[in-house]
């Protein structure tokens, strides 16, 4: 049988910035307990939902490289996963619970208004109990942060491993 090689030509991969971690140490360890402090009993396919959606809208490959990697290994569908940019369109591939931490975590990462509008977040209280949306709303936070980090430092996608950080 004769084999092939791919030959395809790729773009090149850019540098990182700055890796700011081994720079601010402290705030990176920070950040790690904050992020675990966090999660604390938001349901983690809810979470990685989450993280996909604000990553996809702040841009950040790194999380997107990241978190669609984890939430396939932990038994996340291909297909909620790629409507996610879409997920308004696509309503019924997600829960009624979903959904509203979809519309909230839009909301939160993209405050061009300066606010989350009432209705976003009367539904979201409508699908979780207090203690859960304000672990879901520290979550969403969280992951904005990370985003930021990995953005403006240009984070360099692709060579992540599915729960390297865990």
């Amino acid at each position: 049988m004769e084999t092939t090689e791919n030959t395809t030509e790729y773009a090149p991969e850019h540098p990182a910035r700055l890796t700011w971690t081994e720079h601010v140490p402290e705030v990176y360890k920070a950040m790690v307990r904050l992020d675990a402090a966090a999660r604390k009993g938001v349901d983690p396919t809810l979470l990685e939902l989450v993280k996909i959606r604000a990553s996809q809208l702040n841009h950040c490959a790194y999380c997107l490289d990241m978190h669609t990697k984890d939430a396939l290994a932990a038994g996340e569908s291909v297909e909620r996963i790629v409507q996610l940019s879409a997920w308004d369109e696509s309503r019924h591939f997600y829960t009624g619970k979903e959904l509203a931490a979809l519309e909230l975590t839009e909301a939160v990462t993209v405050l061009t208004e300066g606010f989350v509008p009432d209705d976003v977040y009367e539904r979201a209280a409508k699908q979780f109990e207090e203690a859960e949306l304000a672990q879901l709303i520290a979550a969403i936070t969280v992951i904005n942060a990370w985003n930021r980090f990995a953005v403006s430092t240009r984070m360099v996608p692709g060579h992540y491993t599915p729960g390297q950080y865990k």
